[in-house]
């Protein structure tokens, strides 16, 4: 079997074992998630648990979750990926910014590189890895670029663009329905992922049709 063919299998057998640890985390308090992301509920009482980044994130995550339209998730969405860009480091942020322009110009190597600095300063950032799967997937390097996608995963689970990455490549290597299981799970996340769906709908047929 090939280092591709057990990178990926792997990848799906992670994506499918993490489960619950890949749901939102649903409220603790019922009425407690505000559509203005607030995290404090005036009905309760004052002593409640500080309020942190994580339980800010996993909010965010829930009304992604519950989310009625596609305007309404998207919104949501991009606030949790203001949040995933946050590396706490103003010099790998300031590197990210640089590899990020290189990518838009075509200079893949030099964002690699780039990318290759700002993992190994900031080795938990899950979208360092996740910007370099990138950057490796357009230099034509997939079996990298799936390592980095796993990477990813270990650090936040609910990466829903990680597991559409997954499932591209999956499915232009030829595995439909490990493609499948990806994005389900990158729905199970974000229900109104519009390009996730399209992809869903497109392998619906080959997947369940053969299954059926």
């Amino acid at each position: 079997m090939s280092l591709f063919r057990i990178s990926s299998a792997f990848l799906v057998l992670a994506l499918t074992s993490a489960g619950a640890s890949a749901q939102p985390t649903p409220p603790q308090r019922p009425g407690a998630v505000a559509p203005s992301d607030r995290m404090d509920n005036p009905a309760e009482p004052e002593s409640q648990a500080p309020r942190t980044p994580a339980a800010t994130l996993d909010r965010l995550f829930q009304r992604l979750h519950d989310a009625k339209s596609p305007e309404e998730a998207k919104g949501v969405a991009n606030l949790i990926q203001r949040r995933w860009a946050r590396s706490g480091s103003a010099t790998a942020d300031l590197l990210m910014s640089r590899a990020q322009q290189a990518l838009k110009a075509g200079q893949t190597d030099l964002a690699i590189e780039l990318l290759d600095r700002i993992v190994s300063l900031q080795p938990d950032w899950a979208e360092a890895w996740n910007q370099r799967a990138n950057a490796l997937y357009l230099a034509g390097d997939s079996v990298r670029s799936l390592l980095d996608i796993g990477e990813t995963l270990k650090r936040e689970p609910r990466h829903y663009g990680a597991m559409m990455g997954l499932g591209f490549i999956l499915r232009q290597q030829g595995d439909d329905k490990a493609a499948m299981v990806a994005f389900r799970k990158a729905l199970e996340v974000y229900p109104e992922f519009e390009a996730v769906k399209k992809a869903v709908d497109s392998l619906r047929y080959e997947v369940d049709g053969r299954e059926t």
